[in-house]
Parts: C-alpha cells; structure tokens; sequence
C-alpha cells in the first residue's frame, strides 16, 4: 500500500486581495498566506508519509519580483527529499507567464514534465506510470490529452494536467478537453488544475480537481484543501480532502428583518460573526458582511452605512482573528415608498421624479465611455477596489443607480418627516 497526494493551484507569494488597505488588518498574515498553507502542504506529507506529491500546475504566480519565491520553493522539496517524499509537477498558464521559473534548478526528488509533448515518469518500486504535459505557453488552446499515451499495462496509471476541462465558471478555457478524453486513455486517476474549487468530476475513473490551498479573495470562499489517495493493489482505496489554508474568506448574510432598531442589528452581527468564528476554528478569517431583509430601520442603515461598518469593524476586532473584508447594505423598506410621499407636495413630487430614474439598457452602454474617461483622470488609490462601482459593466452601473435612488429616497423622506 502506498499514499499520494494531489495539489495544484499554489500560486506562490499572490497577494490577497481585499484587507490589506484596513489598518487593522493582518498584513503579516496576508502577505505569508500562500508560504504557510504551502507549508501545511509539506507537513501533512511528510506526516502521512506519502510516497509521492503530485502538483497540477500553477504553482507560481506570473513572474517573482525576485529569487526569494523560487528559494523558498527549493527549501520546501528538501524537506521531502529529506523524508524520502518525491515531487512531479507540471506547468500551468501562470507558471509559462514566468521568465525566471524557466531557470530555476529543481533538487533530484522533483520531475518537471516537459511542455513540447507528453511524456511519462515510471516509479518502479511502486509500480506507477505518471502520464503529464507541462505549458509551454500561457495561453494553451488545444486538446493536450489527445496525445497522452494510453494506460501502461500492469501498472498504477495517473494522468497529470492543468485544464479547464469542457469549461468552468471564472476560469479561462485552457487545454480543453472533456471527461470521455480523459477516460479513454484508461488511466486510474486524473490529477487535475487550474480550477480554484475542488470537484470529483468522475468516480470511474477518478478525476479530481484539488482547488487551490488557499483562497486569495472573497470570491474564494470556504475551505481550501489538498486530496490525499492511498492505494492497495493497484487500487484506489481511500480518497481524503485535507484543509491547509490559514486563512479564509466567508461571506455571510445578516437577516434583520425582525430588528426593530440599530441596536438589534449590532445584536444580530455579533451573533452572526461569533457564529463565522465558531466555524473555521483557531484559523483567521476574512468575511464580507451582507445585511438583508425588509426592516423598518431601513433608511437609518442606509444613511448610517459609514459609521456602521467601523461599528462592525469592532465588533469583529474584538472577537479576535476575524476581519471585515466589507459590509453591504442590502435591506428593503418594509412598505412601498409609494405609500410614503403622499400627494400635491413638493417632496411627493420630487420623490415621484426619483422613482422612475432606472437606467435601461441602452443608457448604460452609453455611459461604459464617460466611465472609462473618468477613470483615467482619478487618482490610483480610488481605482484599487475590484469589485469597484466604477467597473466598466452595465452590472455595477445598475447597482450604482439603485444606490443613488435609495440615497436620494432616504434624504427626501427624513427632511419631509423634520419638515
């Protein structure tokens, strides 16, 4: 019997986007996460005592800023040369993206695959045939398995390959190919990458995608993990998803509809961030709050959105190890603002008038331009938001509008109520 573990999307030293511009966020922490989740990567082998580690490209992130990333690497496979531990891997689009990754001596337990073709890597003591293809280019276009070789008889066959498959959601179409491809070479298992989400894509044979070990954004939610495989006999007898991230990103939403005041909504934060807390355990975590529901302290959180969020910010502060990565104020009025402008006043009318301010289609193409000029004259700092309601698409000016209505609803209605 002998273990394997399968990992792929490392994506050394990227930063992690979202928390590094708050004050009081952990930098260190931020700036260390891809090193440490890999780390938990060579420990958990090393304590498992694999026989072989398995890394489906992207291991780098584009090209370093300098040798540092490339040294830590090295010092990571003698720690498994150490341990007996060996190391295949193959390129991915970020990997052929870097220039000084070309250049890099790799120790004697490590097995890069060459890019110009399949090749295949025999561990006789095992009995394993190792079947993979490295990029050569960022950007591969074509069907890479058509030209792996087919299962070598009386062996272990595994398949090691960084692809989007048929396609997958956020992710660019490199080396496509489908599950009846990967089938037909008649391998046991498919060491997959690319893909950021881990997925079983096929139990006959086994096709895995691991996902990558730690999430860099809000848009990687959940736990991060590697796949670890024990086989007997020539057969797969254990499959195990094993956590190494040290840092995660959770977004969480906050029902407020039975609130009936600020203080409630502070309540029902807390409890949803100690509940967040509870969840992930002694590791940090970076959440995006989405307050909800039709509440009749709509228009206070709604006017009060600034001062809340650093509200919420201490709330989280004090729980120790969990950080906002943003609020988003979401709520409804719970009536129709219909039923609150009365008739034949100023106000009533100016409400009606911001009422029918909804952009069509045709509007917001208009303004992609004057949006993109904009852009161009402001300050850097104002543009580092990814998710920024200056994104050139009609999805953010859409939001942006209903932002502005809801603001406008809120002034009008509080100054006709003081009035």
């Amino acid at each position: 019997m002998f273990k394997f573990l399968h990992t792929a999307d490392i994506h050394l030293d990227s930063p992690l986007r979202g928390l590094e511009n708050y004050e009081d966020a952990p930098v260190e922490q931020i700036r260390q996460a891809t090193r440490r989740a890999f780390d938990n990567v060579i420990e958990l082998a090393i304590e498992e005592g694999v026989s072989f580690l398995l890394i489906a490209g992207d291991l780098y992130d584009g090209d370093w800023k300098d040798y540092n990333t490339g040294l830590f690497f090295i010092n990571c496979m003698a720690k498994l040369k150490k341990a007996g531990i060996r190391v295949f891997l193959v390129s991915g689009n970020h990997d052929a993206a870097s220039q000084i990754t070309k250049t890099l001596q790799l120790p004697d337990n490590v097995t890069q695959f060459p890019s110009h073709k399949p090749s295949t890597k025999i561990i006789e003591d095992l009995n394993v045939a190792i079947h993979g293809q490295s990029y050569k280019n960022r950007a591969v276009n074509e069907n890479l398995v058509l030209d792996f070789p087919l299962r070598k008889e009386s062996y272990f066959n595994v398949g090691l390959l960084h692809t989007s498959l048929s396609g997958r959601q956020g992710h660019e179409p490199y080396a496509p190919c489908t599950v009846d491809d990967l089938s037909s070479k008649g391998y046991d298992y498919w060491a997959l990458g690319h893909v950021h989400l881990f997925e079983t894509v096929s139990h006959d044979p086994l096709i895995v995608f691991p996902g990558n070990i730690q999430g860099r954004h809000i848009k990687e939610t959940g736990a991060k993990s590697v796949t670890l495989v024990s086989v007997e006999d020539s057969l797969i007898v254990g499959v195990q998803q094993r956590d190494v991230d040290v840092l995660r990103w959770s977004h969480a939403e906050v029902d407020v509809s039975d609130c009936e005041d600020i203080d409630s909504v502070t309540r029902q934060v807390g409890k949803i961030l100690g509940d967040e807390q509870q969840k992930v355990g002694s590791k940090t975590v970076a959440i995006r709050l989405e307050i909800t529901g039709m509440t009749p302290v709509h228009s206070e959180l709604q006017e009060e959105s600034g001062s809340l969020t650093e509200v919420f910010r201490g709330i989280a502060a004090g729980l120790s190890d969990i950080w906002l990565e943003k609020v988003l104020f979401k709520t409804k009025r719970p009536v129709g603002i219909e039923s609150s402008w009365g008739e034949n006043t100023p106000v009533a009318d100016l409400l009606k008038n911001v009422s029918t301010l909804d952009l069509d289609a045709e509007s917001i193409s208009k303004m992609i331009p004057e949006i993109t000029n904009l852009k161009s004259k402001l300050p850097v700092e104002f543009l580092e938001e990814s998710d920024s309601y200056l994104a050139e698409n009609p999805e953010s000016l859409i939001e942006l509008n209903n932002k502005v209505k809801e603001l406008l609803f809120t002034k009008l209605l509080k100054h006709r109520s003081s009035g």
